[in-house]
C-alpha cells in the first residue's frame, strides 16, 4: 500500500473517531480490504452482545475480504471498548484507535492513542469528547493482536467456498442482512 492511501485511510479513521466520540458514540471495529492497492469499500461490525458473539461478529468481517479476494487489508478499532465488548484483558495503550495493515506476508500494528477532552463547543453533553491525538508509538511489524482481529487477519486471506456466480455480491448482501453497515468503494459498488 503507499503512503498516500495509508495516510488517507488513517485521517479518515481518526475523523471517525472524532465524530463518533463527539456523538457520545464509541466507534465500532471496521475493515478495509483492499484489490490491487485499490479500496473496495468499508464494513463496520454488525451491533453485537459481549462475549462469544463479539468475538464472532468481529472476526466475520474478514468475510467481505476474503470474497473480494482482498490482498491487504486494514483493521481498525479501539482499545478499551473491544477489549470490554470481548470480555478481554485491555492489551496496549487506551484509549486508542488501533490500525492493523496485513497481507497474506504478515502485519504492522499501528497504535493512535489519544486523550478524551470535553469538547469546545457544547459543553452541557458529558457523554461527548473530542480526541486529543497524542504522540503515536513506532509502528510494531508482527505486533500482538487481540484474539478477534487476529482472526479477522487471518480469514481475510482464506478464499471462501460459495458456489454463487457472484460470491462478492452474494456475500455483501449476506453481510447487510446480518446488520454490517458496508460503504464500498465505486469501482466494487456495481
Amino acid at each position: 500500500m503507499d503512503t498516500q492511501v495509508w495516510d488517507a485511510l488513517v485521517g479518515s479513521m481518526k475523523n471517525a473517531y472524532a465524530t463518533d466520540l463527539a456523538e457520545g458514540a464509541v466507534p465500532r471495529p471496521v475493515i478495509m480490504p483492499l484489490v490491487r492497492g485499490e479500496l473496495v469499500g468499508l464494513v463496520w461490525v454488525r451491533p453485537i452482545k459481549a462475549g462469544e458473539d463479539a468475538l464472532t461478529g468481529i472476526a466475520a468481517l474478514s468475510n467481505i475480504a476474503a470474497a473480494a479476494g482482498a490482498d491487504e487489508v486494514v483493521l481498525a478499532w479501539e482499545t478499551r471498548d473491544l477489549a470490554t465488548v470481548c470480555r478481554l484483558p485491555v492489551v496496549g495503550p487506551a484509549p486508542c484507535l488501533n490500525m492493523v495493515h496485513a497481507t497474506q506476508d504478515g502485519h504492522v500494528l499501528h497504535r493512535f492513542p489519544y486523550t478524551e477532552q470535553p469538547p469546545a463547543r457544547s459543553p452541557e453533553d458529558s457523554a461527548s469528547v473530542e480526541p486529543h491525538w497524542l504522540p503515536a508509538p513506532e509502528p510494531q511489524p508482527g505486533g500482538e493482536l487481540v484474539p478477534p482481529i487476529r482472526a479477522a487477519v487471518d480469514f481475510s486471506f482464506t478464499p471462501l467456498e460459495l458456489d454463487h456466480p457472484s460470491p462478492f455480491g452474494v456475500t455483501v448482501v449476506l453481510m447487510e442482512e446480518d446488520g454490517y453497515s458496508i460503504r464500498l468503494a465505486e469501482a466494487f459498488a456495481g
